[in-house]
């Protein structure tokens, strides 16, 4: 491997990051094995995990580095943000201290109402629901989250069609349909990407 730059070592924290999905989506409920032993109903394999996430810090730890060799910031530094950003973003868990709210709210939905509302004070020059959401997600995935912060944002959604009614079912409808797209000399992926392009852009 040559000189390690921030560029050369995005594709090994993209590598790490979906190794950490595989182990985590590999689990089968119950059959987990725990830290020393210990059941894991999660079906999570601890020991493997552990290492998986020990690997995506790595990362971080490389590109911290990186950046404290040319003196902009440090591993210390990231830690602290994180940690101010969670206190600031948190309101219904922090106070602004950092100590522990003593009550939380009752719902998911407020969570994620309140989490919104931080967030729109902290960029009022975004508008645009779809801002931040990253270009390079693969196509289902950037698909996923577009639809995800319209209908948080109120914004219009794409038309809906029936799917079944498992994960199962729904996964061997996509794998089909690519089947069939790969037959009709087409690119799924492409797609899908020129459709959530198209959908953001109104």
């Amino acid at each position: 491997m040559g000189a390690l730059t921030h560029a050369s070592l995005v594709e090994y924290l993209l590598e790490e990051a979906f190794e950490v999905a595989e182990t985590v989506e590999a689990a089968v409920p119950g059959e987990g094995r725990g830290a020393g032993g210990a059941a894991n109903p999660q079906g999570i394999d601890d020991a493997e995990l552990l290492g998986e996430l020990g690997d995506v810090l790595l990362q971080v730890v490389l590109h911290a580095r990186l950046a404290e060799e040319r003196g902009a910031f440090t591993f210390d530094d990231v830690a602290r943000g994180l940690s101010a950003k969670m206190v600031r973003r948190n309101p219904h868990v922090f106070r602004p201290d950092g100590s522990l709210q003593d009550t939380f709210p009752a719902t998911v939905e407020e969570i994620v109402q309140k989490w919104d509302a931080v967030k729109r004070t902290e960029r009022p020059e975004r508008q645009d629901p779809f801002a931040g959401i990253p270009q390079a997600l693969p196509a289902l995935a950037r698909a996923q989250k577009s639809i995800d912060r319209a209908a948080r944002a109120g914004a219009a959604l794409p038309p809906a069609v029936p799917i079944p009614g498992t994960e199962e079912e729904l996964g061997e409808l996509l794998l089909a349909v690519v089947r069939s797209a790969r037959t009709s000399g087409l690119d799924a992926e492409r797609a899908l990407r020129g459709a959530v392009r198209r959908y953001q852009q109104g």
